[in-house]
């Protein structure tokens, strides 16, 4: 699919783009690993755990390069792209460890670099290999990356597929509003800029509505209706779907300012963010709540699904010859993986994984990833709970233990964010396809699979010596090998 989104001279913009950065890598080795997911799916937390881990020593047993103690040091250093905002790592740190709450979330795209110094596991790696690899981890909004299917689309393809996915009985409801106002306009009329703007303001809305947890949907470009960043209030974002429209907008009518308007979003916002970040990566890892999801039922889960495939489509994957690689970055390896394994038992870590790997299982086929390796794995970048068993009567139930955010509810009971609980969070459905299925949530039963709590993060321990130890996970190591593993090798 990324090949369709660009033209002979974006393509041209792109080769000279990638040569300029292959010839700065036969001095300074680099890999670019994209990290993305939908809002609340852990990007933050995610590249801050990486990095804390990775010059922190952390426990990462699965991490073959930490494992056999080749790794001598891991620092941070300043960014190559002067243009791209600073991550924040030492902000969010600090949110995480001395705060025990979660940062922000990613609400624009920004980078750091990490470069570690390492040793050869060969021969021939420690005579040839400079061992020093540097990270370059580029954190940028999913939904951002769910605008890139519209540039193969036009106006009339955008509005009807809007209104389609309106109207399906998840969103109809939220949509109401929208589609009620959208109903009486007639597009050619002139164009009036306050018709415009309440058109878009009902629109975004309705996007925003169905991100909530009790619908938990994914597929609601454009992204920036939902992230605006520096654009909020500009007229690049004032326009919506229509839903009659003329074969050929007349000049000045209301249908020519929303093309028009549509046309340059693309042109100014969702191109440059395709050539300029998209097209330079090397490596990806794609997050998702599929917590949430779950709990929402099987909606939820078939709408990750369209969004998962839509996002999987914009990648230019597979692996190219030494002369290719040289005009043209392409992924190798993308890693989708569900966030929040802490939230169940590790009991249920498995059937969560194989929901996951049926999710990307059918994404990758429709997306059609050539050449590109991928793989599932359900974790949790910062572990927040631990694991125990209570007795009721005379079974014995595994539970997780963590401290609840303030105001999480289950039941009846509402708790305060300071008071550490043990929770039966519930077991995942043993057969994956069940939590697709319509007519039921996602155990087939009439509530929901999983008790799903949000926790603080945890008090961390510290060593005998007095020093704060590594943040906790789940996985981590896994990920962390199947993305830079071999660079390391």
């Amino acid at each position: 699919m990324a090949q369709s989104l660009t033209t002979i001279t974006d393509e041209a913009r792109i080769a000279l783009d990638t040569l300029t950065g292959r010839a700065t890598g036969l001095v300074s080795p680099s890999v670019r690993i994209g990290v993305t997911g939908l809002s609340r799916a852990g990007k933050t937390v995610f590249i801050s755990a990486l990095v804390h881990n990775i010059i922190h020593g952390g426990r990462l047993p699965m991490f073959e390069a930490r494992k056999s103690g080749r790794i001598g040091r891991a620092f941070l250093e300043e960014q190559p792209d002067d243009a791209v905002p600073r991550f924040q790592y030492e902000d969010h740190i600090d949110a995480l460890v001395r705060d025990r709450t979660w940062p922000d979330s990613t609400r624009a795209v920004s980078e750091l670099r990490l470069t570690i110094e390492f040793e050869s596991a060969t021969f021939w790696g420690r005579m040839f290999s400079s061992g020093r690899l540097s990270l370059d981890i580029v954190d940028y909004p999913g939904e951002w990356l769910l605008d890139l299917p519209l540039l193969g689309k036009d106006y009339a393809t955008f509005s009807q597929e809007a209104f389609e996915l309106a109207d399906l009985s998840v969103r109809h409801d939220l949509s109401a509003e929208w589609r009620a106002l959208a109903a009486t306009l007639d597009p050619d009329a002139d164009a009036d800029e306050m018709v415009a703007r309440k058109l878009s303001e009902t629109f975004a809305a309705y996007l925003k509505a169905c991100k909530n947890d009790q619908r938990a949907l994914s597929t609601l470009p454009p992204g920036r209706f939902l992230m605006p960043g520096d654009l909020d209030g500009s007229p690049a974002l004032t326009f919506a779907p229509l839903p009659r429209r003329n074969a050929r907008a007349r000049a000045g009518s209301l249908q020519a300012m929303m093309e028009r308007r549509y046309e340059a979003y693309k042109t100014h916002v969702v191109k440059p963010f395709f050539r300029e970040h998209i097209t330079r990566l090397d490596r990806q890892i794609v997050l998702i709540d599929a917590m949430q999801a779950l709990n929402a039922g099987p909606a939820a889960m078939a709408d990750l699904e369209r969004a998962l495939t839509e996002i999987l489509g914009c990648f230019r994957q597979g692996r190219g010859s030494f002369l290719t690689d040289l005009f043209s970055r392409r992924i190798d390896r993308i890693l989708v993986a569900a966030t929040k394994a802490d939230h169940i038992h590790h009991e249920s870590h498995d059937r969560l994984q194989a929901i996951v790997r049926r999710l990307a299982d059918r994404a990758v086929a429709r997306a059609d990833l050539t050449g590109a390796t991928v793989d599932v794995l359900a974790m949790a970048a910062v572990r927040a709970t631990r694991e125990g068993s209570v007795k009721q009567r005379l079974d014995t139930l595994p539970v997780i233990i963590g401290t609840p955010l303030k105001g999480e509810r289950i039941g009846k009971e509402t708790f305060d964010g300071e008071t550490e609980t043990a929770i039966f969070p519930g077991d995942l459905p043993e057969r994956a396809d069940s939590v697709f299925e319509p007519g039921a949530d996602a155990s087939g039963a009439s509530e929901a699979p999983v008790r799903f709590v949000r926790f603080r993060p945890p008090k961390l321990e510290r060593s005998a010596d007095g020093a704060t130890l590594s943040l906790p996970h789940i996985r981590l190591d896994r990920a962390l090998q199947f993305l830079i593993g071999d660079h390391l090798a």
